[in-house]
């Protein structure tokens, strides 16, 4: 498949796909912990009268924070400068309304959120002074969204679609996702999400993937589960990208491998002497490659790009960077792009 061209008439770039989750951060001494049920470091879902016992708990007010893996990568890709929408159902509290709020200051257009009858979908995330996360989440309004209530109309004038795969444990609706953004002529990318979601959905994936999906982002443990092999990362990204798309897989402080048609690029990491967190890197690598993507790049530029917001993320709390942040990311782009 060909890069797209940066002069295609669309209201949007970019539509993600998936739940919008608002992200609980809260600092937890480890005796607090020691009364949560589960272990440490894992993630539990919760229902909701669990989620608001365990938040009415906390020693201080948590710090909210839009999440959601393809909401992560909407919100990094609209800082960037790319003209971005978000489809998921939103609860009907006053999370909801602070998480639309958030989008639209990160210049996030609202108009595809499905509105649900449930609270919104929260993440707590439980962190302890060793810096290691507990997460309990309650997914509430974000898992009503319905097969039915997506068409091809949700994505037109959208140029491409990034989904997340943890749509992919409820394959009805990752596929009225998938058929909706094809019949609007949207390009897709997905992110795999996790190696538990590929395990499920390995089926379902290939199939799609002789279907053609533009761009696959994996890294290095689902890729693995992908193919069920230890083959070097380089070779099964050249496997991803045999299915006619663009392969990105990320291996972290190691950099990423892509691979399109005949190319092959190694991108080199940057490397973080102190990282302090890295939830959400994956999601900024990713949005840095599809705004050079959309920008028709190559791909080892895009790439570069991506290895420029991932190592940013992981120097803070989070995935929100603050302003300077922002500023001295976006002054890099002009080079990055003339390199």
């Amino acid at each position: 498949m060909t890069a797209p061209t940066p002069d295609t008439p669309h209201h949007f770039d970019l539509i993600g796909v998936g739940s919008p989750i608002m992200d609980l951060l809260a600092r937890v001494p480890e005796e607090f912990l020691a009364t949560v049920a589960g272990e440490k470091g894992g993630m539990v879902l919760v229902d909701t009268p669990e989620m608001e016992a365990l938040v009415s708990r906390l020693p201080e007010p948590p710090t909210e924070i839009p999440g959601g893996s393809a909401a992560n990568t909407a919100q990094f890709a609209a800082r960037l400068g790319l003209r971005t929408t978000f489809l998921g159902k939103l609860g009907n509290d006053e999370i909801a309304t602070a998480y639309r709020g958030h989008f639209a200051e990160a210049g996030i257009e609202g108009t595809h959120f499905k509105a649900g009858d449930l609270a919104n979908a929260r993440c707590l995330s439980l962190i302890t002074p060793d810096s290691q996360r507990t997460m309990r989440t309650n997914l509430a309004a974000a898992m009503t969204l319905r097969p039915d209530e997506i068409s091809s109309a949700d994505f037109a004038g959208c140029r491409h679609a990034h989904m997340e795969g943890y749509l992919f444990f409820n394959p009805a609706l990752a596929t009225a996702v998938v058929d909706s953004v094809r019949a609007a002529g949207t390009r897709l990318s997905v992110d795999l999400a996790s190696f538990e979601v590929v395990r499920v959905a390995r089926d379902w994936i290939f199939g799609q993937l002789r279907k053609g999906i533009d761009v696959v982002f994996a890294n290095e443990d689902e890729v693995r589960a992908l193919f069920e092999t230890e083959e070097p990362y380089d070779a099964l990204a050249r496997r991803l990208a045999s299915f006619g798309g663009t392969a990105c897989v990320k291996l972290g402080k190691d950099g990423a491998w892509i691979a399109h048609g005949e190319e092959l690029h190694r991108i080199p990491p940057i490397l973080v002497e102190d990282p302090v967190d890295t939830t959400g890197a994956g999601d900024a690598w990713a949005a840095g490659f599809l705004y050079g993507h959309l920008r028709a790049w190559p791909v080892a530029k895009a790439g570069a790009l991506g290895s420029v917001l991932g190592a940013a993320t992981v120097r803070h709390i989070g995935h929100a960077l603050p302003a300077a942040e922002w500023e001295r990311i976006r002054g890099l782009v002009p080079a990055l792009a003339g390199a």
